[in-house]
């Protein structure tokens, strides 16, 4: 299995693991991103099936989990790899390295506001440019707000109407 393999070549890079019916899941810091993807890419890792956040506002310090879901093409084992980070901080692109990876983290950064560095082209991908807020975060309005107001825009909607 692959999570030995990683705990031979990177010790101490696995922060917390499970496994749920066969699908198994590592959480690492960021830091250590490009190299434990390095690993898996030599260890036949080579599909990046999907990139995806979690929301989870409650949680003090880094309050999203970057999710990560890698195919083995050869064996058709799976790995999921998150990757917590803070409000406002920045993860290190795949766009180099997958090029799925340019659309993955450019819907991430539309739906949850997670900033890729390296990406060569971070904008919106589901939403309009001046478009305010991110729409997955657990903390945008459920009536999803004033979606036409620009930029410094303060009246939100109230029961439909406009104050």
């Amino acid at each position: 299995m692959i999570i030995e393999h990683i705990d031979t070549q990177l010790p101490a890079a696995i922060l917390d693991r499970h496994s749920f019916r066969g699908d198994q899941t590592i959480v690492v810091a960021k830091e250590n991103l490009l190299t434990l993807v390095d690993l898996l890419h030599h260890e036949g890792f080579q599909l990046l099936v999907d990139i995806t956040a979690v929301d989870w506002p409650e949680r003090e310090g880094q309050r999203f989990d970057v999710v990560y879901h890698w195919l083995n093409l050869a064996s058709q084992e799976r790995l999921r790899m998150k990757v917590p980070v803070a409000d406002g901080e920045a993860v290190p692109s795949l766009a180099g390295l997958f090029k799925t990876a340019n659309w993955f983290e450019r819907e991430v950064f539309d739906m949850f506001g997670i900033r890729f560095d390296g990406h060569p082209d971070l904008r919106r991908l589901l939403t309009w440019d001046d478009f305010q807020g991110h729409a997955l975060r657990k903390d945008f309005p459920l009536d999803g707000g004033d979606v036409f107001c620009m930029e410094g825009c303060t009246a939100p909607y109230n029961n439909g109407e406009r104050n």
